[in-house]
């Protein structure tokens, strides 16, 4: 899928855009996990909604991995050994209707995982096989300069916990709610961002 155009997005068609994703290609695979895209990101949010995080968390959760759809690469780009970097084409495309909690869990939920793999002994060990694949790709863990200048992220505790949430969100005999249960919730944040935004 290319690029969409940025010209045709504002406040007001932003969350029927997502929306559409979900519809279109949420059934696609999910880099060799078990669950499809949108049962992924479904489940991030349920586990973000039943911790009683904010609702603007919870969107993050539920878009973390939306720059799957969203930029230039081809489909197949991990298989074939190349880091899509869907973390930045997500995060870009969502910049101009999402406050930066949002946008920084899904810029950096690739780079959490390497810090989380640095910092925490027994993080390594519970990611699944297709994760510890996209690791290598994505420069593996840490080392002692970038795990210092990552922890001065100002939203780390999201972005780490929506790390944690994309992590356990791959179980294929869960069941979430649909997209359109979280379609208002994404409103509020947009509408509550661009009221914040001069």
């Amino acid at each position: 899928m290319s690029a969409p155009d940025m010209a045709t997005l504002n406040a007001d068609t932003i969350v029927d855009f997502i929306g559409d994703i979900f519809t279109r290609r949420g059934a696609e695979s999910y880099l060799g996990e078990q669950v499809t895209m949108s049962q992924h990101m479904l489940q991030a949010a349920q586990l973000a909604e039943l911790s009683g995080a904010s609702e603007t968390v919870i969107t993050a959760a539920l878009l973390h991995d939306i720059g799957h759809y969203t930029n230039e690469f081809p489909d197949d780009a991990i298989a074939q050994g190349t880091d899509n970097l869907h973390e930045e084409a997500g995060a870009q495309v969502l910049a101009p209707f999402f406050p930066a909690a949002v946008t920084d869990c899904i810029l950096h939920h690739v780079a959490a995982k390497r810090y989380l793999c640095a910092t925490d002994p027994n993080y390594f060990g519970q990611l699944s096989e297709a994760s510890v694949h996209t690791l290598n790709l994505q420069g593996g863990p840490m080392n002692a300069l970038e795990v210092t200048t990552f922890a001065k992220e100002p939203n780390l505790d999201a972005i780490v916990q929506v790390r944690i949430w994309d992590d356990q969100g791959k179980d294929p005999a869960v069941t979430t709610p649909n997209f359109d249960h979280y379609a208002p919730m994404i409103a509020r944040v947009v509408a509550a961002h661009q009221k914040d935004t001069p």
